[in-house]
């Protein structure tokens, strides 16, 4: 009698333990994935839904692994499971085999970028209009297709680790991935800004701003960039506890309202000479150096993909802002003190 077949999905044929000309056979690197990922999730059901497939598949696959190693791999007497003595020795070498099998994706993407010339580089918005002009121009004769992101820094650090970006250059960042590294590109410290003939005398500590400014509203940056949380971090030190009443993404509506005596503010040199537009409206005053009154520049890759780029990079940004950059600031910016911005060797 016919056998009429069955609707429910396949059982996958057991992997087979020696490959055609009776070697070993290499391991089935998707089996491998799926299984770390109930390792890391704990549950099959959860394994499943973060891999995007059915449960019944992520089942199959484990059992044909424990067909093939001739060993069970989780207690599945537990919850959440675990993995047994044998799943756990399998976890430590699938663990490296995968680290390499995807290494080797990610070096042949990047081999295939370079090649063909292409580079995506992420800058911070204060950057970007700055010393970014000067440095596209500096790396249009190093590569044919150049894409330049501006944004904050926590956006751009999401597209370095998603790939979206190759390279990017950015403030306090912490690192996610151990394969992106970071290089201290330069340091700035920062400055308080008050309408023209509203600031105060020079200040040698960071609390003396919290005696001239207390009678004059705080203009803030918000707290959902970096920036604004390093300031923050700066004025709690300085013990400075002003209302909140105004909040800004972008320097340049901050700077009006200063501009136009309706309170103080802290930016940075660069932030001011890319809204440099408002400096014959300001007056400048470095804040008393410590710990935290300032903020890094950093350029953050995947060295082992991008190493040649980034050194360029550094080397091309370095030049720009000692040779044009800085030279331009301190003829608008005369009362700036030398150490305001800080290049890295």
């Amino acid at each position: 009698m016919r056998k009429t077949p069955s609707s429910s999905t396949p059982t996958p044929a057991p992997l087979a333990l020696r490959g055609p000309r009776g070697e070993a056979a290499l391991p089935d690197l998707r089996a491998l994935e799926t299984f770390e990922a109930v390792c890391a999730a704990g549950s099959m059901s959860l394994a499943a839904q973060r891999l995007g497939i059915t449960q019944s598949a992520v089942s199959q696959i484990i059992q044909v692994l424990e067909a093939n190693y001739g060993a069970t791999l989780f207690d599945r007497d537990v919850r959440p499971a675990r993995p047994t003595r044998a799943g756990n020795l399998l976890l430590e070498m699938a663990g490296g085999l995968l680290t390499s099998a995807r290494l080797i994706s990610e070096q042949m993407r990047a081999s295939v970028r370079q090649e063909h010339g292409q580079l995506r580089l992420g800058c911070v918005d204060s950057f970007a209009a700055t010393v970014g002009p000067a440095l596209v121009r500096a790396l249009s004769g190093t590569t044919r297709q150049l894409q330049l992101w501006s944004g904050l820094t926590p956006g751009l650090n999401q597209q370095l680790l998603a790939r979206d970006l190759d390279l990017a250059i950015c403030t306090e960042v912490p690192l996610e991935d151990s394969r992106i590294t970071q290089r201290l590109l330069f340091s700035e410290r920062w400055v308080a800004v008050f309408a023209r003939g509203a600031a105060p005398g020079p200040l040698t500590q960071a609390r003396d701003l919290k005696t001239v400014t207390e009678n004059l509203p705080l203009i803030r940056y918000t707290q959902r960039s970096v920036i604004g949380q390093q300031i923050e971090r700066f004025l709690r030190h300085a013990g400075i506890s002003a209302p909140r009443r105004f909040e800004f993404d972008a320097t340049d509506p901050m700077l009006s309202l200063v501009a136009a005596g309706l309170g103080w503010a802290i930016t940075t040199p660069l932030c001011l000479w890319q809204s440099r537009a408002w400096l014959d409206d300001l007056e400048l005053l470095p804040v008393p150096e410590t710990n935290l009154s300032g903020r890094d520049f950093y350029l953050m890759c995947r060295e082992t993909e991008w190493a040649p780029m980034a050194n360029d990079i550094a080397r091309l940004t370095r030049a720009v802002l000692e040779h044009e950059t800085l030279p331009a600031m301190r003829l608008r910016m005369p009362s700036l003190p030398d150490n305001t911005l800080v290049i890295t060797p």
